[in-house]
């Protein structure tokens, strides 16, 4: 591999795009793979315009040396696909085809994720796929005694549309196939349709339970940008907001996974206790979701020391009854026999996928946004990196309770020491032609965003990549050898967001 492939940077830092090696395909391809063999992750792969051609960028991750690889080549029509090679790309492929209609010739399964229109040619996305592979055509398996289920996309209650194919033998799923992208909510065409100013509010959309990590990951791209530092008051309320998001949404995972098994105790208590970490997070801002606090420059709200005392008293209450439903749920033999062994994943099939979050520390993978690319107030407290080996819904289940008891810790602690400082730096005008690079470590796992500005500094392309754009496809593996019967607490155990990955 030629050193001069790639560039190295940091998380939360800018890179002039003329810096950014322009490389041939081949020699992209072949990097690509070397280092994602070596060991690093694929954290975003995406394209851009580049005069009739389309420039693709991917970001690898290296997490033993907290460095962002980065690399890019110029495209036209196709591309040897890497995907044979690298099955980390193959979702990232995907997309590229539909937005930019070019097509990664070779890859195994090529059809859209999201049914848009391309961004290049405006046409329907089956003009680039459609010769292989038919918009609703589904992956199946032969033999008599094979047959389908079909689920969705519409489902009972009010979760979001997707659609599941099962191709089972009798109870045993053999495959499924995640068919997503119903709601064409154009999330990233449209931020770079809104005045500056209203672009934040698209942000806090782009995942509606997971408001503050993508505002988060967004004020940190601007910031850097515009050579911004936000205030350490505003970076200490930043991060413990952060982890008020992630206790109320792993508090209401773990009820859902008892529900699902039908232990009602902890199902209740943690459905009830959910809402008393979400009123944590409106005694911040006024808002359970953490709507309008994470500003560009800082934040929009303070708090008192009354506040503050407040706060912490509803978190100790709301610590002292988690601990009681989760413990009630973990010392009965009977949900354990349902969550040990269901739905395994092997470490090696999570590095293959590039899983992150709480599914890849599930299988004893020590990755951690927060840990290993820190940024915000991560730079200058850590939080230690929760982890379990078993690869199957017991171990999702159990580090998501080993996080909320270091979350906790770690909110008591910050409260206690909150800087005295202002809550916003006004934000400068951008660079031109220069790119950033956003990561945070949401609750799902590894948040990244990345800005591009073009010759007049003006925001000119943003991509993001919530962590369920990763594990979708580990869901699917997850169903492999299971009972059909077992879906229902597999996809709970994820926990995976439909509106995240439909941007």
């Amino acid at each position: 591999m030629n050193t001069n492939s790639i560039c190295v940077i940091r998380n939360g830092e800018i890179i002039p795009l003329a810096h950014i090696p322009l490389i041939s395909i081949s020699e992209f391809r072949d990097t690509v793979i070397e280092k994602v063999a070596s060991g690093a992750r694929i954290s975003a792969f995406w394209g851009q315009p580049s005069g009739k051609a389309v420039r693709l960028f991917a970001i690898l991750a290296q997490d033993k040396y907290a460095t962002l690889a980065l690399l890019s080549t110029e495209v036209e029509s196709s591309y040897p696909s890497l995907t044979p090679n690298c099955v980390q790309a193959h979702w990232f492929e995907r997309e590229i085809a539909e937005q930019w209609s070019v097509t990664p010739t070779g890859h195994p399964w090529l059809k859209p994720i999201r049914f848009h229109p391309s961004y290049r040619t405006g046409r329907d996305p089956s003009a680039v796929t459609g010769e292989q592979i038919g918009l609703t055509d589904f992956f199946q398996v032969g033999g008599a005694e094979i047959h389908e289920v079909a689920v969705g996309p519409v489902h009972a209650g009010i979760i979001e549309p997707g659609h599941f194919r099962f191709q089972c033998h009798g109870e045993n799923v053999y495959h499924l196939e995640i068919s997503l992208g119903y709601q064409h909510r154009g999330i990233e065409r449209g931020l770079m349709e809104q005045p500056a100013k209203r672009r934040i509010h698209l942000i806090e959309c782009s995942a509606g339970d997971t408001t503050i990590g993508h505002a988060t990951a967004y004020c940190h791209a601007i910031e850097a940008l515009s050579g911004c530092q936000a205030p350490a008051r505003a970076v200490f309320l930043r991060g413990i907001a952060l982890e008020l998001e992630r206790l109320a949404n792993h508090t209401g995972d773990l009820g859902a996974l008892a529900g699902d098994v039908g232990y009602l105790p902890s199902m209740s208590y943690c459905g009830r206790i959910r809402v008393d970490f979400l009123n944590a997070t409106a005694l911040l801002c006024g808002s359970r979701f953490g709507r309008g606090l994470i500003r560009p420059g800082g934040i929009s709200l303070d708090v008192d020391e009354s506040r503050v005392k407040e706060l912490l008293r509803h978190l100790n209450k709301a610590s002292e009854d988690v601990t009681e439903a989760v413990e009630l749920m973990f010392d009965s033999p009977s949900v354990l026999a349902r969550f040990e062994g269901t739905g395994e994943i092997t470490p090696q099939t999570c590095r293959d996928l590039g899983l992150v979050g709480p599914m890849a520390r599930a299988c004893g993978e020590r990755l951690d946004v927060r840990h290993d690319f820190p940024n915000g107030i991560f730079r200058f407290s850590q939080i230690p990196i929760s982890t379990w080996h078993t690869g199957d819904v017991f171990s999702r289940a159990l580090v998501r309770w080993l996080e909320m008891q270091r979350s906790i810790q770690f909110i008591r602690d910050q409260l206690n020491m909150i800087p005295d400082t202002g809550l916003r730096t006004e934000i400068g005008s951008l660079p031109p032609d220069t790119l950033a690079v956003s990561m945070v470590e949401g609750w799902r796992g590894e948040i990244c965003h990345i800005a591009t500005t073009d010759q007049q500094g003006e925001l000119t392309h943003y991509k993001i990549i919530d962590p369920s754009f990763h594990n979708w496809f580990g869901l699917a593996i997850a169903l492999r050898g299971q009972q059909i019967s077992d879906f229902p607490l597999c996809n709970k155990s994820a926990n995976l967001s439909y509106c995240g990955h439909d941007l």
